[in-house]
């Protein structure tokens, strides 16, 4: 069930199709956006680049940003189709993330680690094991301090004050052309 929800993250998501009368998208269903989105899970969080830039921004903080990074290289592996670049690919981030000497060296569970003889003949899927560990490492930890830490709430708070300035205009332009009519 957990690699279902994991390989859905590599996919896109069409948008919704739902709209009023006028065309335009449905207030009852419209997406979640900014913070709000990025509170309801870990996945909805690493699909929007603001939320992934915030995210390693915390996590460097932390001294963990070798996590999202490993992750985003293993997101960006799969999307690979020319042998040559996978290998290539399989190779740096292996040397960057998981070889002992590595710069990046991502925390994962010893017998999960490859040996470098794999990386001759890579598949897009080789380092699902040891991706899915590293999400889970930072679903259940740094994700959760991540939504408490001052980071979060305060970018949360600008975009909070930014809708309520947009929502207080729209509301004004709405009553100027209701008494200028």
């Amino acid at each position: 069930m957990f690699n279902r929800a994991v390989s859905r993250l590599s996919r896109k998501r069409p948008p919704s199709d739902i709209h009023d009368g006028d065309g335009t998208p449905s207030s009852s269903h419209q997406n979640v956006k900014g913070t709000a989105k990025w509170a309801t899970s870990l996945e909805n969080l690493l699909e929007d680049p603001e939320g992934i830039k915030r995210f390693r921004e915390f996590l460097k903080k932390e001294f963990s940003e070798e996590n999202v990074l490993f992750w985003l290289a293993c997101e960006d592996f799969k999307k690979i189709q020319d042998k040559k670049q996978m290998q290539e690919k399989a190779k740096e981030i292996y040397m960057t993330f998981l070889s002992s000497k590595a710069s990046s060296q991502v925390n994962v569970e010893g017998q999960s680690r490859l040996n470098e003889k794999i990386l001759e003949e890579p598949h897009p899927l080789m380092f699902q094991k040891l991706q899915d560990q590293i999400f889970n490492l930072m679903k259940y930890d740094s994700y959760s301090r991540f939504l408490k830490s001052d980071l979060f709430l305060r970018h949360k708070r600008t975009e909070e004050e930014e809708e309520d300035a947009s929502d207080s205009q729209t509301v004004a332009k709405r009553a100027s052309r209701i008494y200028n009519t």
